[in-house]
């Protein structure tokens, strides 16, 4: 018996669903090959848009996110045919067929006790990875541990200036929005985090830094990364100072409404992706060591500062995600201190 190669069966399917024992149809069209592992290469804006495919035996394949690939069906019974040519069982056909030309006697199949032959082992299709289950916002029992803010936006800023007149710049970022705040602006938000940030950094404020930053806390996701910055960045301060204070419930509404962004995608591939992505971001995060010990080296300690700020965001970011692989909470909280205390000095 020999396999009839058209009976292969393959099926498409997208590049970037491949997993690890998919028989993928190689770029000859003739052979196939058994992956053994998948890696995905992003883009300059993070998007996966490469698959590497590593091959058993040796050899890496790159494809497009976006391809559509061949992958060997296993799981369809591969048709064969007898190596025999079959002969004509007309009665007329019958009588002329010469006796060493008939086909011998059929053998009886070995069969197990029940007398039934035995099953063919089952095809067993590796699962695909699993989908990040979709992260459910805080329910408005939780919204209400947020305090909503005494006056207008306006009016808290001014109320916060009035509680430092001697902080400079605590005053500067006062002016600025003094003018009116319009939450659509990517520059008001920003002015409003930075506001939030001096004054519990610099002037060591946390009750008048978590009223500043409600303002921000509250304003949903809007699609563009931009602004959300800010309002980001206010959140993981809004969790690390009620942590501080031992507020744990008010904390984890800062941290459901700050991952709240990340698991809003519905395709279940590009969940996956984003969620590779995002947790390879936070295993290798930026902390900027380049930077300061360049600005160390200089005796810049105006640009060491602003450097570390930097540090500090990043850190305070890891610590409202539960830390990370790499970093442990009980380390962020130790690199979280020493910044502090670097940037208060």
């Amino acid at each position: 018996m020999t396999e009839n190669p058209a009976a292969r069966h393959y099926s498409e399917q997208q590049a970037g669903s491949l997993t690890t024992g998919d028989q993928l149809l190689l770029p000859d069209g003739q052979r196939t090959a058994e992956i053994q592992h998948v890696e995905f290469e992003p883009d300059d804006f993070g998007t996966p848009a490469v698959v590497l495919a590593n091959l058993t035996g040796g050899g890496t394949l790159r494809i497009a996110a976006g391809s559509t690939v061949k992958i060997l069906d296993t799981t369809v019974r591969v048709i064969t045919v007898p190596d025999t040519p079959v002969q004509d069982t007309t009665p007329d056909a019958v009588t002329q067929i010469p006796v060493a030309a008939q086909p011998p006697a059929e053998q009886p199949q070995q069969t197990g006790e029940a007398g039934v032959a035995p099953a063919a082992p089952a095809v067993v299709v590796p699962p695909l990875p699993a989908i990040p289950p979709a992260m459910s916002g805080p329910s408005a029992e939780e919204l209400a541990r947020i305090p909503s803010p005494q006056g207008t936006p306006e009016a808290v800023v001014e109320a916060a200036a009035e509680a430092h007149p001697d902080a400079v710049g605590v005053l500067l970022l006062a002016d600025k929005l003094a003018k009116g705040i319009n939450f659509k602006s990517g520059s008001c938000l920003k002015d409003l985090s930075d506001l939030a940030h001096e004054l519990f950094i610099t002037l060591k404020d946390p009750d008048g830094a978590l009223t500043v930053a409600d303002l921000l806390n509250v304003l949903p996701f809007d699609g563009n990364p931009g602004r959300w910055a800010s309002v980001e960045a206010s959140l993981a301060l809004s969790s690390f100072v009620c942590r501080q204070d031992r507020q744990e419930e008010r904390a984890e509404v800062y941290e459901k409404l700050l991952r709240l962004p990340e698991n809003q995608e519905t395709d279940p591939f590009k969940a996956r992706m984003n969620a590779k992505v995002r947790q390879r971001s936070l295993n290798e995060p930026n902390l900027y060591d380049k930077e300061i010990f360049r600005s160390i080296d200089n005796s810049n300690h105006e640009a060491e500062r602003e450097w570390r700020l930097l540090r500090l965001e990043s850190l305070l970011f890891l610590r409202a995600h539960g830390g990370s692989e790499t970093i442990g909470v009980g380390e962020l909280q130790r690199r979280i201190s020493n910044e502090l205390e670097a940037v208060r000095a």
